[in-house]
Protein backbone atom coordinates (compact mmCIF):
# COMPACT_ATOMS: atom_id res chain seq x y z
CA UNK A 1 0.00 0.00 0.00
CA UNK A 2 1.62 3.49 -1.05
CA UNK A 3 1.50 5.95 1.80
CA UNK A 4 0.58 9.04 0.10
CA UNK A 5 3.23 12.50 0.43
CA UNK A 6 1.27 15.33 2.39
CA UNK A 7 0.64 17.34 -0.83
CA UNK A 8 -0.33 14.15 -2.31
CA UNK A 9 -3.21 13.72 0.32
CA UNK A 10 -3.48 17.46 0.17
CA UNK A 11 -5.01 17.77 -3.53
CA UNK A 12 -7.04 14.40 -2.94
CA UNK A 13 -9.37 16.07 -0.52
CA UNK A 14 -12.69 17.96 -1.91
CA UNK A 15 -12.42 21.67 -0.55
CA UNK A 16 -15.70 23.35 0.45
CA UNK A 17 -16.12 26.98 -0.82
CA UNK A 18 -14.67 29.53 1.72
CA UNK A 19 -17.87 31.23 1.86
CA UNK A 20 -19.40 28.09 3.76
CA UNK A 21 -16.49 27.55 5.90
CA UNK A 22 -17.43 31.12 6.85
CA UNK A 23 -20.82 30.47 7.56
CA UNK A 24 -19.57 27.46 9.84
CA UNK A 25 -16.77 29.88 11.48
CA UNK A 26 -20.11 32.47 11.79
CA UNK A 27 -18.73 34.95 9.60
CA UNK A 28 -21.29 37.41 8.32
CA UNK A 29 -20.44 37.60 3.92
CA UNK A 30 -20.40 41.56 4.46
CA UNK A 31 -16.94 40.70 6.36
CA UNK A 32 -15.75 38.44 3.70
CA UNK A 33 -13.13 39.23 1.16
CA UNK A 34 -12.36 36.26 -1.43
CA UNK A 35 -9.22 35.31 -2.83
CA UNK A 36 -10.84 32.74 -5.33
CA UNK A 37 -13.00 29.85 -4.14
CA UNK A 38 -10.97 28.54 -1.05
CA UNK A 39 -9.47 31.32 0.82
CA UNK A 40 -10.96 34.69 2.02
CA UNK A 41 -9.68 37.38 4.18
CA UNK A 42 -11.95 39.05 7.03
CA UNK A 43 -12.39 42.81 7.77
CA UNK A 44 -10.96 43.35 11.16
CA UNK A 45 -14.43 45.71 11.48
CA UNK A 46 -15.75 41.83 12.56
CA UNK A 47 -13.97 42.30 15.79
CA UNK A 48 -15.55 45.76 16.76
CA UNK A 49 -18.90 44.78 15.63
CA UNK A 50 -19.07 41.56 17.08
CA UNK A 51 -20.46 41.74 20.78
CA UNK A 52 -20.07 37.75 21.73
CA UNK A 53 -17.67 37.11 24.28
CA UNK A 54 -14.62 35.62 23.80
CA UNK A 55 -14.21 31.97 23.88
CA UNK A 56 -11.75 29.72 25.58
CA UNK A 57 -7.78 29.69 24.24
CA UNK A 58 -5.53 26.86 23.70
CA UNK A 59 -1.60 26.77 23.26
CA UNK A 60 -0.45 24.04 21.12
CA UNK A 61 3.60 23.55 21.86
CA UNK A 62 6.60 21.20 21.55
CA UNK A 63 9.73 19.94 22.81
CA UNK A 64 13.12 21.13 21.17
CA UNK A 65 12.86 20.16 18.04
CA UNK A 66 15.12 17.43 16.26
CA UNK A 67 15.97 15.40 12.68
CA UNK A 68 13.21 13.22 14.11
CA UNK A 69 10.29 15.33 13.79
CA UNK A 70 7.61 16.79 16.26
CA UNK A 71 4.41 17.33 14.62
CA UNK A 72 3.10 20.69 16.44
CA UNK A 73 1.30 22.24 13.63
CA UNK A 74 -0.01 18.34 12.63
CA UNK A 75 -1.00 17.99 16.40
CA UNK A 76 -2.80 21.88 16.73
CA UNK A 77 -4.79 21.56 13.44
CA UNK A 78 -5.47 17.26 14.37
CA UNK A 79 -6.75 18.76 17.96
CA UNK A 80 -8.87 21.61 16.44
CA UNK A 81 -10.85 18.49 14.40
CA UNK A 82 -11.22 16.73 16.98
CA UNK A 83 -12.80 18.94 19.12
CA UNK A 84 -15.56 19.72 17.05
CA UNK A 85 -15.78 15.89 16.18
CA UNK A 86 -16.94 16.22 20.26
CA UNK A 87 -19.45 18.87 19.12
CA UNK A 88 -17.09 21.61 20.37
CA UNK A 89 -17.34 25.02 17.95
CA UNK A 90 -13.62 25.03 17.82
CA UNK A 91 -11.55 27.58 14.87
CA UNK A 92 -7.50 27.08 14.84
CA UNK A 93 -4.92 30.01 14.41
CA UNK A 94 -1.54 29.27 12.89
CA UNK A 95 1.10 31.21 11.32
CA UNK A 96 1.68 31.69 7.44
CA UNK A 97 4.66 29.65 6.32
CA UNK A 98 7.99 31.55 5.30
CA UNK A 99 9.04 30.75 1.65
CA UNK A 100 12.80 30.16 3.13
CA UNK A 101 12.10 27.14 5.24
CA UNK A 102 9.54 26.21 2.54
CA UNK A 103 12.69 26.36 -0.33
CA UNK A 104 15.22 25.53 2.93
CA UNK A 105 15.37 22.25 5.16
CA UNK A 106 12.18 22.92 7.48
CA UNK A 107 9.79 22.86 5.66
CA UNK A 108 6.40 24.41 5.49
CA UNK A 109 3.81 25.08 8.43
CA UNK A 110 0.47 23.27 6.87
CA UNK A 111 0.37 20.26 9.20
CA UNK A 112 1.01 16.87 7.89
CA UNK A 113 -0.85 13.56 6.64
CA UNK A 114 -4.72 14.35 7.71
CA UNK A 115 -4.63 17.09 9.90
CA UNK A 116 -3.49 19.90 7.65
CA UNK A 117 -4.46 23.12 5.93
CA UNK A 118 -5.86 23.42 2.91
CA UNK A 119 -4.89 24.82 -0.22
CA UNK A 120 -1.33 23.65 1.24
CA UNK A 121 0.09 24.42 -1.98
CA UNK A 122 -1.54 27.94 -1.81
CA UNK A 123 -0.70 28.67 2.06
CA UNK A 124 2.74 27.88 1.53
CA UNK A 125 3.92 29.62 -1.10
CA UNK A 126 2.51 33.31 -2.04
CA UNK A 127 -1.01 33.10 -0.11
CA UNK A 128 -2.55 36.30 0.02
CA UNK A 129 0.19 38.29 -0.60
CA UNK A 130 1.08 39.28 2.99
CA UNK A 131 4.47 38.43 3.48
CA UNK A 132 4.87 40.49 0.00
CA UNK A 133 3.33 43.64 1.31
CA UNK A 134 5.41 43.52 4.98
CA UNK A 135 8.50 43.08 2.59
CA UNK A 136 7.34 46.08 0.24
CA UNK A 137 6.56 47.89 3.65
CA UNK A 138 10.15 47.61 5.49
CA UNK A 139 12.05 48.28 1.86
CA UNK A 140 9.94 50.95 1.68
CA UNK A 141 11.13 52.68 5.16
CA UNK A 142 14.68 51.84 3.98
CA UNK A 143 14.43 53.80 0.89
CA UNK A 144 13.19 56.30 2.64
CA UNK A 145 16.06 56.50 5.39
CA UNK A 146 18.72 56.28 2.70
CA UNK A 147 17.03 59.15 0.64
CA UNK A 148 16.78 61.27 3.61
CA UNK A 149 20.62 60.69 4.19
CA UNK A 150 21.10 61.55 0.25
CA UNK A 151 18.78 64.70 0.15
CA UNK A 152 20.71 66.57 3.30
CA UNK A 153 20.52 64.51 5.98
CA UNK A 154 18.74 67.25 8.41
CA UNK A 155 18.12 64.69 11.03
CA UNK A 156 21.72 64.46 11.56
CA UNK A 157 21.47 60.40 11.14
CA UNK A 158 24.94 58.40 11.55
CA UNK A 159 25.57 56.61 8.60
CA UNK A 160 27.75 54.10 10.76
CA UNK A 161 24.35 53.85 13.27
CA UNK A 162 21.71 52.85 10.62
CA UNK A 163 19.79 49.90 12.69
CA UNK A 164 16.64 49.36 9.72
CA UNK A 165 17.89 46.66 7.46
CA UNK A 166 16.27 45.49 3.77
CA UNK A 167 14.38 42.22 3.85
CA UNK A 168 13.34 39.47 1.70
CA UNK A 169 11.80 36.70 1.97
CA UNK A 170 14.17 33.68 1.14
CA UNK A 171 16.99 32.05 2.85
CA UNK A 172 19.85 34.00 1.16
CA UNK A 173 23.36 34.43 3.12
CA UNK A 174 24.74 36.60 0.19
CA UNK A 175 22.96 39.75 1.80
CA UNK A 176 23.55 39.03 5.13
CA UNK A 177 26.33 42.15 4.77
CA UNK A 178 26.43 43.81 1.90
CA UNK A 179 27.94 47.29 0.81
CA UNK A 180 25.68 49.66 -1.35
CA UNK A 181 25.42 52.61 -2.34
CA UNK A 182 28.04 52.46 -4.92
CA UNK A 183 28.75 54.25 -8.31
CA UNK A 184 29.13 58.11 -7.43
CA UNK A 185 27.22 61.02 -5.87
CA UNK A 186 23.86 60.39 -7.30
CA UNK A 187 23.49 56.80 -6.52
CA UNK A 188 22.95 57.24 -2.87
CA UNK A 189 25.80 57.17 0.34
CA UNK A 190 28.01 54.24 0.19
CA UNK A 191 27.69 52.51 3.40
CA UNK A 192 27.86 48.90 4.66
CA UNK A 193 24.52 47.57 4.93
CA UNK A 194 22.11 44.12 5.02
CA UNK A 195 19.36 42.12 5.00
CA UNK A 196 17.00 40.33 7.32
CA UNK A 197 14.35 37.49 5.80
CA UNK A 198 11.32 39.28 5.80
CA UNK A 199 10.10 37.22 8.93
CA UNK A 200 12.65 38.86 10.82
CA UNK A 201 11.45 42.45 10.34
CA UNK A 202 9.93 44.29 13.24
CA UNK A 203 7.13 45.19 10.95
CA UNK A 204 6.41 41.56 10.92
CA UNK A 205 5.83 41.93 14.74
CA UNK A 206 4.32 44.90 14.50
CA UNK A 207 1.73 43.66 11.90
CA UNK A 208 1.31 40.14 14.48
CA UNK A 209 0.99 42.71 17.16
CA UNK A 210 -1.70 45.71 16.14
CA UNK A 211 -5.33 45.87 17.64
CA UNK A 212 -6.72 48.42 14.69
CA UNK A 213 -5.21 50.57 11.62
CA UNK A 214 -4.32 53.56 14.29
CA UNK A 215 -2.65 50.78 16.45
CA UNK A 216 -0.64 49.69 13.29
CA UNK A 217 0.33 53.27 12.24
CA UNK A 218 1.47 54.25 15.64
CA UNK A 219 3.61 51.09 16.23
CA UNK A 220 5.43 52.13 12.72
CA UNK A 221 5.84 55.18 14.06
CA UNK A 222 7.52 54.36 17.02
CA UNK A 223 10.32 51.78 15.32
CA UNK A 224 14.17 52.78 15.51
CA UNK A 225 15.47 52.91 12.55
CA UNK A 226 18.82 54.70 13.35
CA UNK A 227 20.50 57.15 15.66
CA UNK A 228 22.10 60.00 15.14
CA UNK A 229 25.42 61.85 15.63
CA UNK A 230 24.43 62.42 19.40
CA UNK A 231 23.09 59.17 19.59
CA UNK A 232 19.39 59.64 19.79
CA UNK A 233 16.76 57.51 18.15
CA UNK A 234 15.36 58.50 14.85
CA UNK A 235 12.22 57.04 14.21
CA UNK A 236 10.02 55.77 11.07
CA UNK A 237 7.30 58.66 12.11
CA UNK A 238 10.64 61.23 11.81
CA UNK A 239 10.66 59.69 7.92
CA UNK A 240 6.77 60.75 7.69
CA UNK A 241 7.10 56.98 6.65
CA UNK A 242 4.48 55.27 9.27
CA UNK A 243 0.96 56.60 6.50
CA UNK A 244 2.82 54.78 3.34
CA UNK A 245 3.87 51.64 4.90
CA UNK A 246 0.14 51.65 6.83
CA UNK A 247 -1.49 52.01 3.10
CA UNK A 248 0.70 48.99 2.10
CA UNK A 249 -0.10 47.13 5.10
CA UNK A 250 -4.06 47.70 5.44
CA UNK A 251 -5.24 44.40 3.69
CA UNK A 252 -2.04 42.25 5.16
CA UNK A 253 -3.47 43.26 8.22
CA UNK A 254 -7.17 41.39 7.42
CA UNK A 255 -6.73 37.55 8.98
CA UNK A 256 -6.55 35.34 6.35
CA UNK A 257 -9.37 31.91 6.49
CA UNK A 258 -9.05 28.81 5.23
CA UNK A 259 -9.98 24.96 6.03
CA UNK A 260 -8.57 22.01 7.56
CA UNK A 261 -8.81 18.92 5.60
CA UNK A 262 -12.15 17.97 7.68
CA UNK A 263 -13.86 21.92 6.98
CA UNK A 264 -12.89 23.10 10.31
CA UNK A 265 -12.27 26.92 10.12
CA UNK A 266 -8.24 28.23 9.95
CA UNK A 267 -6.87 31.37 10.68
CA UNK A 268 -3.78 31.86 9.02
CA UNK A 269 -1.86 35.23 9.50
CA UNK A 270 1.30 36.50 10.58
CA UNK A 271 4.67 34.55 10.20
CA UNK A 272 7.44 35.58 12.93
CA UNK A 273 10.56 32.92 13.30
CA UNK A 274 9.92 31.76 17.20
CA UNK A 275 14.11 31.63 17.20
CA UNK A 276 14.54 34.97 15.85
CA UNK A 277 11.41 36.76 16.73
CA UNK A 278 8.51 36.21 18.77
CA UNK A 279 6.86 32.91 16.98
CA UNK A 280 3.17 33.42 17.31
CA UNK A 281 0.42 34.21 14.33
CA UNK A 282 -1.25 37.76 14.55
CA UNK A 283 -3.36 39.14 17.75
CA UNK A 284 -5.89 39.97 15.50
CA UNK A 285 -6.15 36.60 13.98
CA UNK A 286 -5.82 35.16 17.81
CA UNK A 287 -9.33 37.65 19.03
CA UNK A 288 -11.01 37.22 15.63
CA UNK A 289 -11.18 33.10 16.25
CA UNK A 290 -11.95 33.35 19.86
CA UNK A 291 -14.35 36.30 19.33
CA UNK A 292 -16.28 33.34 16.94
CA UNK A 293 -15.78 30.36 18.49
CA UNK A 294 -15.83 28.65 21.62
CA UNK A 295 -12.57 27.53 21.96
CA UNK A 296 -9.41 28.47 19.90
CA UNK A 297 -6.30 26.32 19.04
CA UNK A 298 -3.59 28.13 18.64
CA UNK A 299 0.26 26.99 18.59
CA UNK A 300 3.86 28.87 18.62
CA UNK A 301 6.84 28.32 17.48
CA UNK A 302 9.71 25.62 17.95
CA UNK A 303 10.33 24.29 21.39
CA UNK A 304 8.57 25.71 24.62
CA UNK A 305 11.88 27.97 25.48
CA UNK A 306 11.26 30.10 22.51
CA UNK A 307 7.58 29.98 21.41
CA UNK A 308 5.49 29.30 24.26
CA UNK A 309 7.33 31.88 26.75
CA UNK A 310 7.67 34.45 24.06
CA UNK A 311 3.60 33.61 23.53
CA UNK A 312 2.86 34.30 26.89
CA UNK A 313 5.45 36.90 28.33
CA UNK A 314 5.17 38.84 25.44
CA UNK A 315 2.13 38.83 22.95
CA UNK A 316 -0.28 37.32 26.21
CA UNK A 317 1.37 40.50 28.21
CA UNK A 318 0.89 43.03 25.00
CA UNK A 319 -2.58 41.82 24.07
CA UNK A 320 -3.92 40.89 27.60
CA UNK A 321 -4.41 37.30 26.52
CA UNK A 322 -5.05 34.13 29.40
CA UNK A 323 -4.45 30.99 27.91
CA UNK A 324 -6.76 28.37 29.29
CA UNK A 325 -4.64 25.14 28.36
CA UNK A 326 -1.40 24.44 27.31
CA UNK A 327 -0.64 20.98 24.95
CA UNK A 328 3.19 20.11 25.24
CA UNK A 329 4.17 17.97 21.44
CA UNK A 330 6.26 14.85 22.18
CA UNK A 331 7.46 12.04 19.82
CA UNK A 332 9.08 8.60 21.10
CA UNK A 333 11.60 9.34 18.43
CA UNK A 334 12.63 12.60 19.15
CA UNK A 335 12.89 12.08 22.88
CA UNK A 336 15.33 9.36 22.32
CA UNK A 337 17.05 11.73 19.91
CA UNK A 338 17.54 14.16 22.89
CA UNK A 339 18.50 10.65 24.81
CA UNK A 340 21.41 10.37 22.30
CA UNK A 341 20.11 7.96 19.55
CA UNK A 342 20.97 8.59 16.23
CA UNK A 343 18.46 9.19 13.90
CA UNK A 344 18.79 6.35 12.00
CA UNK A 345 18.63 3.95 14.92
CA UNK A 346 15.07 5.46 16.25
CA UNK A 347 13.09 2.97 15.13
CA UNK A 348 14.21 0.18 17.29
CA UNK A 349 13.41 0.35 20.97
CA UNK A 350 15.83 1.93 23.98
CA UNK A 351 14.40 2.88 26.60
CA UNK A 352 17.52 3.52 28.12
CA UNK A 353 17.86 6.47 25.68
CA UNK A 354 14.30 7.36 26.07
CA UNK A 355 14.83 7.98 29.81
CA UNK A 356 18.04 9.95 29.31
CA UNK A 357 15.72 12.35 26.57
CA UNK A 358 12.56 12.76 29.02
CA UNK A 359 14.29 15.36 30.80
CA UNK A 360 13.58 17.75 28.04
CA UNK A 361 10.31 17.31 27.78
CA UNK A 362 9.89 17.32 31.66
CA UNK A 363 11.16 20.72 31.76
CA UNK A 364 8.80 21.89 29.09
CA UNK A 365 5.88 20.53 30.80
CA UNK A 366 7.50 22.05 34.53
CA UNK A 367 8.20 25.68 32.92
CA UNK A 368 4.05 25.51 31.71
CA UNK A 369 2.66 24.41 34.98
CA UNK A 370 4.94 25.29 37.66
CA UNK A 371 6.60 29.36 36.22
CA UNK A 372 3.58 30.19 34.18
CA UNK A 373 0.96 28.40 36.28
CA UNK A 374 -1.26 26.55 33.21
CA UNK A 375 -3.02 23.30 33.25
CA UNK A 376 -0.63 21.12 30.74
CA UNK A 377 -1.59 17.68 29.04
CA UNK A 378 1.44 16.02 26.99
CA UNK A 379 0.44 14.96 23.31
CA UNK A 380 2.42 11.87 22.11
CA UNK A 381 2.42 12.27 18.57
CA UNK A 382 1.98 8.79 17.57
CA UNK A 383 4.68 6.57 15.37
CA UNK A 384 4.22 2.93 14.19
CA UNK A 385 7.58 2.33 15.61
CA UNK A 386 6.43 3.42 19.28
CA UNK A 387 6.62 0.00 21.35
CA UNK A 388 4.12 -0.34 24.35
CA UNK A 389 6.88 -0.34 26.98
CA UNK A 390 8.10 3.15 25.75
CA UNK A 391 4.75 4.84 25.31
CA UNK A 392 4.11 3.62 28.67
CA UNK A 393 7.71 5.04 30.56
CA UNK A 394 6.74 8.51 28.84
CA UNK A 395 2.84 8.44 30.59
CA UNK A 396 4.10 7.32 34.01
CA UNK A 397 6.91 10.02 33.84
CA UNK A 398 4.46 12.85 32.94
CA UNK A 399 2.21 11.49 35.57
CA UNK A 400 4.78 12.14 38.32
CA UNK A 401 4.24 15.56 37.41
CA UNK A 402 1.08 15.66 37.68
CA UNK A 403 0.43 15.96 34.13
CA UNK A 404 -1.72 13.76 31.69
CA UNK A 405 -0.16 12.40 28.20
CA UNK A 406 -2.40 11.19 25.57
CA UNK A 407 -1.49 9.38 22.26
CA UNK A 408 -2.35 11.78 19.35
CA UNK A 409 -2.61 9.75 16.00
CA UNK A 410 -3.84 12.67 13.86
CA UNK A 411 -1.47 12.23 11.20
CA UNK A 412 -2.89 8.90 10.16
CA UNK A 413 -6.64 9.14 11.20
CA UNK A 414 -7.11 13.05 11.39
CA UNK A 415 -9.49 14.15 14.15
CA UNK A 416 -10.47 10.85 14.62
CA UNK A 417 -7.22 9.97 16.34
CA UNK A 418 -7.36 12.55 18.24
CA UNK A 419 -10.06 12.23 20.57
CA UNK A 420 -8.20 11.48 23.90
CA UNK A 421 -6.10 14.20 23.29
CA UNK A 422 -9.33 16.82 22.67
CA UNK A 423 -11.37 14.99 25.39
CA UNK A 424 -8.04 16.09 27.98
CA UNK A 425 -8.00 19.12 26.62
CA UNK A 426 -11.85 19.91 27.31
CA UNK A 427 -11.37 18.97 30.94
CA UNK A 428 -8.41 20.73 31.10
CA UNK A 429 -9.93 24.76 29.97
CA UNK A 430 -12.54 24.04 33.04
CA UNK A 431 -9.21 23.37 35.28
CA UNK A 432 -8.42 26.90 37.65
CA UNK A 433 -5.12 28.78 36.22
CA UNK A 434 -3.04 30.88 37.95
CA UNK A 435 -1.34 32.11 35.07
CA UNK A 436 1.67 34.34 35.79
CA UNK A 437 4.59 35.56 33.68
CA UNK A 438 7.95 34.62 34.10
CA UNK A 439 9.65 37.95 35.02
CA UNK A 440 7.76 41.22 36.09
CA UNK A 441 8.58 43.75 32.60
CA UNK A 442 9.73 46.72 35.34
CA UNK A 443 12.56 44.54 36.10
CA UNK A 444 15.86 45.51 34.85
CA UNK A 445 16.40 44.13 31.51
CA UNK A 446 19.31 42.03 33.05
CA UNK A 447 16.82 40.81 35.68
CA UNK A 448 14.97 39.44 32.62
CA UNK A 449 17.48 38.05 31.16
CA UNK A 450 18.14 36.42 33.91
CA UNK A 451 15.47 35.55 34.59
CA UNK A 452 14.24 33.95 31.07
CA UNK A 453 18.07 32.04 31.15
CA UNK A 454 17.41 31.04 34.83
CA UNK A 455 13.74 29.86 35.42
CA UNK A 456 13.22 28.86 31.46
CA UNK A 457 16.12 27.42 30.32
CA UNK A 458 17.93 26.38 33.75
CA UNK A 459 21.50 27.90 32.97
CA UNK A 460 23.63 29.62 35.53
CA UNK A 461 22.69 33.02 34.39
CA UNK A 462 23.10 35.46 30.95
CA UNK A 463 26.34 36.78 30.39
CA UNK A 464 26.90 39.92 28.71
CA UNK A 465 29.67 40.72 26.03
CA UNK A 466 30.79 43.96 26.75
CA UNK A 467 29.05 45.27 23.37
CA UNK A 468 25.79 44.11 25.03
CA UNK A 469 26.49 45.98 28.29
CA UNK A 470 27.23 48.81 26.38
CA UNK A 471 24.37 48.99 24.39
CA UNK A 472 21.78 47.47 27.52
CA UNK A 473 23.16 50.98 29.04
CA UNK A 474 22.44 53.35 25.96
CA UNK A 475 18.47 51.06 26.19
CA UNK A 476 17.74 52.01 29.81
CA UNK A 477 18.94 55.78 29.08
CA UNK A 478 16.69 55.91 26.43
CA UNK A 479 13.71 55.02 28.41
CA UNK A 480 13.26 51.29 27.07
CA UNK A 481 14.35 49.46 29.73
CA UNK A 482 10.40 48.13 31.00
CA UNK A 483 9.45 46.50 27.86
CA UNK A 484 9.78 42.65 27.52
CA UNK A 485 12.52 40.26 26.26
CA UNK A 486 12.36 38.34 22.78
CA UNK A 487 15.30 35.65 23.11
CA UNK A 488 17.01 35.34 19.74
CA UNK A 489 18.45 31.84 20.31
CA UNK A 490 19.29 28.03 18.85
CA UNK A 491 15.54 25.96 18.20
CA UNK A 492 17.85 22.71 18.95
CA UNK A 493 18.32 23.31 22.63
CA UNK A 494 17.72 24.75 26.11
CA UNK A 495 21.05 26.45 25.67
CA UNK A 496 22.78 28.70 23.12
CA UNK A 497 24.35 25.50 21.93
CA UNK A 498 22.51 23.40 19.52
CA UNK A 499 24.40 20.41 20.26
CA UNK A 500 23.33 20.59 23.91
CA UNK A 501 20.41 17.96 23.68
CA UNK A 502 18.31 17.33 26.41
CA UNK A 503 17.77 19.09 29.96
CA UNK A 504 21.80 20.01 29.95
CA UNK A 505 22.99 21.97 33.13
CA UNK A 506 25.96 23.92 34.13
CA UNK A 507 25.82 26.70 31.38
CA UNK A 508 25.40 30.10 30.67
CA UNK A 509 23.69 32.02 28.25
CA UNK A 510 25.99 34.22 25.99
CA UNK A 511 24.04 37.54 25.08
CA UNK A 512 26.00 39.76 22.45
CA UNK A 513 23.64 41.53 21.05
CA UNK A 514 20.70 43.88 22.32
CA UNK A 515 18.85 46.30 20.45
CA UNK A 516 15.06 47.32 20.82
CA UNK A 517 11.97 46.62 18.58
CA UNK A 518 9.92 50.10 19.51
CA UNK A 519 6.98 49.80 17.31
CA UNK A 520 6.65 45.68 18.22
CA UNK A 521 7.30 46.75 21.96
CA UNK A 522 9.53 44.51 23.00
CA UNK A 523 13.92 44.32 23.45
CA UNK A 524 15.38 41.72 20.69
CA UNK A 525 18.64 39.67 22.32
CA UNK A 526 20.69 37.60 20.25
CA UNK A 527 22.80 35.03 21.58
CA UNK A 528 25.40 32.31 20.36
CA UNK A 529 25.45 32.63 16.51
CA UNK A 530 21.76 32.99 15.75
CA UNK A 531 21.07 34.72 12.81
CA UNK A 532 18.49 37.17 11.00
CA UNK A 533 19.03 35.71 7.74
CA UNK A 534 18.82 32.15 7.51
CA UNK A 535 21.13 30.32 4.43
CA UNK A 536 20.14 27.20 2.07
CA UNK A 537 21.33 23.71 3.31
CA UNK A 538 23.77 21.96 1.16
CA UNK A 539 20.27 20.17 -0.86
CA UNK A 540 17.71 22.62 -0.69
CA UNK A 541 14.11 21.91 -0.61
CA UNK A 542 14.03 23.51 -3.52
CA UNK A 543 15.79 21.00 -5.60
CA UNK A 544 12.57 18.52 -5.52
CA UNK A 545 9.96 20.52 -6.33
CA UNK A 546 8.44 21.37 -9.52
CA UNK A 547 5.16 22.15 -11.39
CA UNK A 548 3.68 20.33 -14.60
CA UNK A 549 1.94 21.58 -17.74
CA UNK A 550 -1.40 21.78 -15.65
CA UNK A 551 0.05 23.84 -12.64
CA UNK A 552 0.06 21.09 -10.43
CA UNK A 553 3.35 21.52 -7.88
CA UNK A 554 5.22 18.23 -6.91
CA UNK A 555 7.64 17.82 -4.61
CA UNK A 556 6.11 20.27 -2.08
CA UNK A 557 6.18 17.76 0.65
Amino acid sequence: MKILSDIEIAQSCAMRPITEIAKTAGVDGKYLELYGNYKAKVDYRLLRENPRPDGKLILVTAINPTPAGEGKTTTTVGLADAMRRLGKNTLVALREPSLGPVFGVKGGAAGGGYAQVVPMEDINLHFTGDFHAIGAANNLCAAMLDNHIQQGNSLGIDVKKIVWKRCVDMNDRQLRNIVDGLGGRMQGVPREDGFDITVASEIMAVLCLSADIPDLKARLGRMVVAYTYDGHPVTAHDLKAEGAMAALLKDALKPNLVQTLEGTPAFIHGGPFANIAHGCNSVMATRMAMRLADYTVTEAGFGADLGAEKFLDIKCRLANLRPNAVVVVATVRALKNHGGVAKADLNAENLSALEKGLPNLLQHVENITQVFGLPCVVAINAFPTDTAAELKLVADKCRELGVNAALSEVWAKGGEGGTALAEEVVRLCEQPGNFHFAYDAKDSIEDKLNAIARRIYRADGAVLTPNAQKQLKELESLGFGDLPVCMAKTQYSFSDDAARLGAPRGFTVTVRNLRVSAGAGFLVALTGDIMTMPGLPRVPAAEKIDVDEDGRITGLF
